[in-house]
């Protein structure tokens, strides 16, 4: 076992992991993380996304050791007025809400990056996502939005 200190939203957490531990196990069962989730297991569907250092990463499919010392932020880092989350949840862009964790960390980062992205440009950088519910149309929308409101 190996002691690593994963600062995830803001907050530095000494876990033991082995070379084998997933990031996304390392978060859910050792610093109780619940927003980054199991989809796929392969990285394929974004419920596992998280910012590592600003950039999206899935959780699934990288060791918990690379990101000793990397700042990690999930969904349940992200404040409630902040303009992607509130947007998403005044477009009402999620309905079991499983997915919503991944796209809103992949929306923040495109923001970012990208402060007026064309839909296109917002269905590329989302293209890693799968929502089973199918509320891509309301997905779109709450980008735009939170696009207008994001402060670039």
């Amino acid at each position: 076992m190996t002691e690593v200190v994963l600062h995830v939203n803001g907050h530095p957490n000494r876990v033991a992991v082995d070379d084998t531990t997933l990031l996304l196990d390392a978060l859910r069962r050792r610093v109780g993380v619940t927003s980054a989730r199991e989809g796929c297991g392969v990285g394929a569907c974004g419920a596992c996304t998280v910012l590592a250092g600003g950039r999206s990463v899935s959780a699934c499919l990288v060791r918990a050791t690379r990101y000793d010392g990397v700042e990690l932020t999930t969904a349940d880092g992200l404040a409630e007025d902040d303009p992607v989350v509130s947007a998403f949840v005044e477009c009402d862009a999620m309905q079991c809400g499983y997915c919503i964790p991944g796209f809103v960390l992949m929306s923040t980062e495109l923001l970012r990056e990208n402060p007026d992205p064309t839909d296109e440009e917002i269905i590329e950088h989302l293209a890693g996502n799968i929502c089973r519910c199918a509320t891509y149309p309301d997905i779109l929308r709450a980008v735009r939005l939170a696009a207008r409101r994001h402060p670039g």
